[in-house]
């Protein structure tokens, strides 16, 4: 009797450490990661659509507070006359 208690302990510790090992071994997996941040990634990103709108947003009420135009730097001005072209 005391034998079959021992051996019954010993496989139901045996499969508690399989379990629990098979456990902290998915916590690494790619799946498990993803798992563990709970959609961070996703937060992290809306956040980030959000300073960027709002900075544009800035950005164009200060062109417009300060009179700039929206196309950008005008590309058909020459350099100033006294700089030359290292060409």
């Amino acid at each position: 009797m005391r034998r079959l208690f021992y051996v019954a302990l010993g496989a139901t510790a045996g499969v508690l450490a399989v379990r629990r090992a098979s456990a902290a071994l998915h916590r690494w997996t790619p799946e498990g990661m993803a798992g563990q941040l709970g959609g961070a990634g996703e937060r992290v990103a809306l956040w980030w659509a959000e300073v960027q709108a709002l900075a544009a947003a800035r950005e164009d009420e200060l062109r417009h507070a300060l009179g700039l135009d929206q196309d950008g730097p005008d590309e058909t001005v020459a350099p100033p006359s006294g700089i030359r072209s290292v060409r």
